[in-house]
Parts: C-alpha cells; structure tokens; sequence
C-alpha cells in the first residue's frame, strides 16, 4: 500500500487556518481600510481564487509533467532521441542565420579574424524583421534552446532521483530517529540552495515566479505553487539517498518542508520572540516577497533561516514589505500566472543576437536580462536593423 502524502493529508488544516485568518481580519480592521486602501494581507477572492487553483494544479501538474520528461530523456526513448535531433537541427539553422545576418552587415564579408567586438557595429537582433531569414533565426533560436532544457531537464530528473541514488550508495540505509531529524535537516539546507537558485537563474525563476506573482499576502498565497517544476534543473534531494537515507524518509521531509512554510505566509503572526534568530518565520518570508530592492533575493531558508545567515542573504523586515513583483502582471489569468515569464524568456532569445545571450537569457539571473533586453532594444530616432526590412515582429 502507498504511504500517504503528508501534504495532501494537511489539506483540510490548510482549509482550517485560513478560514481563521479570515476569521481574524474581519474582526481586526486594517486601519488603512477606513483611508480607502486594502490591507495587503487581506483576502481578496479573485486572487485568492487563482492561488487556490495553481495549488490544485501543483499536485496535478506532477502525474502529467513526470511521465512527459521521463519519456523525453535522450538516449532512452526514442521521444528523447527525437528531441535531441531536432534541438541538433535548430541550433545548425540558427547559426546558418547568424552567419548570414553578419555577412549583411559587413556588406557580404565576415568580419575579418582578430576582430573585436567593440571594433563592430551594434549587434544585428531579428527584433524588427519579419522576412524569411529573420522569422527562421528567430523561432530555430527558440527551438535550440527549448529542446536542449528539456532534454537536460530530463536527464538530470532521472538520474538524480532518489531511488536510483539510493541504489549506487555504498551506505546501508538507516532507519530511526537520527535518520529521519537527518533527513528534515539535509533537505532543509538544500532547499535553501535550491530556493536561492530559483532566484538568481532565469530558467527557475520562470518556474518560482508563480509563487510570488501575487500583491497580496496570506495563507492562500502559500498554495500558489508552479505546474512546471519538472521541466527544471535543481541541486538533487536524492543526494541524501547516498548518505543512507531511505527514500520514504526523504520522502516525508520535503512533506513535512512544505507544511512548515504554509503558516509563514501571514501578517497576522508579527514575531515570535527570539525564536526568530533560528526559525524562518513570517517576518523573514514578509521580507523574501517584498518587491522593494532591498528585499530582493534575501531570505531563502524554509525551516532555518541560520543559512540565510551563514552565507550572506539574510535581511529582517524594517520597511514596511510592497509584495508582488517589480513587474507586476496585474493578472488573474491562471496561464498568465503560470507562463508569462516563459513567454518572455522565449520573446528574448528569439530576439537575441548571439549563442551567448540566448542561453543567459535562459540561465542568468532576472535582473541581466532585463537591463540586457534593454541594450539590445533599438534607440529611438535609429535605424532598428541594419537589413532593408524592418517592419515589427510581433512578440
């Protein structure tokens, strides 16, 4: 018989707590609710109705994108194999349109060897251009990239699972209570890791942002969890598998990981005393979803907040937490929430110039790509290509 999920069996406390919280706001008016502003941390039913509906899709979402990248491993199936080809082929077409585009540029010549790229002009992008060439460059770039992130994400997803580590570790597993507090403690330090990654790269942003799209801040917000974490890369919380941990202990630590950070997510709770040295607590998480720029990127920690504290990304709540994103999407839209980040990510390496911005577009951090997108968009009162046609393409 399958163990239960512990995360699905805490559904109906999860129901309880905001039925509370609730509950508590209506008897406790925010002050600013008489000035004509709503208290961020108050429930509203459209956002809170999108945050509920990107929960369910978090525990469905898995039972679909799991077989998908299993069966898109390159070298086990013959999907994978297919995607692979195909990224091959994308990525020979894009460079063939690179060359061509340069060849334009410098009046049908390459440029000569020992060239810099500052001895050249402004990088030719496929922004601006709808002929042949440039609608091939634009959606092969795409491709290339695409396939090769699902085709990575596949691999890594396989051969990092926790049963297959557990079965190379040289460890007998363990049971008992040591191995289970191990467990809690070692996925904790790796979700930090894992956490801060999904803030510093692109490619997990697009999956992590979901969670903080939303401007408001409650228990609901929460369970607005990605659809999309399968199509990610992440440090392996099968590691633990080699240290002898069993996979259901393992198992129960990312169930029991997850639970803790649900009654974080409130403005009801301001402190819990020096508690707070330790433990991430709602004050530390108010901060982590605050959009200002002091704000940004700090508090990863789930039960701990000693590793925020360790390596340099702790910072307390002073200044009175703005939530959302510093570009909000101003939406509710559950394939807005749940793609818009993708969706730019795409527009940006069809629109880059070289190999290497369309893979930072995907890798490095969301603040690169928003000042890079910001070089390469055309000046005003330019010429927005240096090939004849130069109509928009649309995004």
């Amino acid at each position: 018989m399958q163990r239960p999920d512990f995360t699905v069996l805490a559904i109906p406390a999860f129901v309880g707590a905001m039925a509370a919280e609730f509950w508590w706001q209506h008897k406790h008016p925010a002050q600013e609710a008489s000035e004509g502003e709503a208290r961020a941390g108050d429930y509203e039913l459209n956002d809170t109705i999108a945050s509920l509906s990107m929960g369910i899709g978090s525990l469905v979402a898995p039972f679909v994108t799991g077989p998908l990248v299993r069966r898109l491993a390159p070298g086990r199936t013959k999907a994978g194999n297919a995607l692979l080809v195909a990224g091959l082929a994308a990525g020979v077409a894009t460079t063939v349109g690179d060359v061509v585009r340069q060849k334009r540029a410098h009046g049908g010549q390459l440029p000569e060897a020992g060239t810099l790229p500052s001895d050249e002009p402004a990088p030719v992008t496929v922004r601006s251009r709808v002929d042949a060439l440039g609608l091939l460059t634009s959606g092969s770039a795409v491709a290339a990239v695409g396939s090769t992130a699902v085709a990575a994400a596949s691999i890594w997803a396989m051969e990092t699972s926790a049963t297959r580590l557990s079965a190379l570790s040289p460890i007998r597993p363990r049971s008992g209570v040591a191995a289970y507090l191990l467990a809690i403690a070692g996925w904790d330090f790796i979700y930090y890791w894992n956490h801060r990654l999904a803030h510093e790269s692109r490619w997990m942003w697009a999956v992590h942002v979901v969670h903080h799209s939303s401007e408001r801040y409650n228990l609901s917000t929460a369970l607005r969890q990605p659809v999309a974490e399968s199509f990610s890369l992440s440090a392996p919380y099968g590691v633990l598998a080699l240290l002898g941990i069993p996979p259901r202990y393992i198992e129960d630590a990312r169930a029991i990981n997850l639970i803790y950070q649900f009654w974080i997510h409130t403005e009801v709770v301001r402190s819990i005393g020096w508690l707070e040295k330790v433990l991430n607590t709602p004050s530390h998480h108010r901060a982590h979803h605050g959009s200002q720029r002091q704000y940004l990127d700090i508090n990863h920690g789930s039960i701990l907040i000693i590793w925020d504290k360790l390596f340099g990304t702790f910072e307390p709540e002073v200044e009175r937490v703005r939530y959302g994103l510093t570009r909000n999407i101003d939406s509710f839209n559950l394939g807005t929430i749940a793609t818009h980040e993708w969706r730019d990510i795409a527009t940006d390496i069809a629109t880059a110039p070289t190999w290497s911005d369309r893979f930072g577009f995907l890798l490095r951090g969301p603040g690169w790509a928003y000042e890079r997108r910001e070089q390469l968009a055309p000046v005003a009162g330019e010429p927005e290509s240096l090939d004849p046609v130069s109509e928009p393409v649309a995004g």
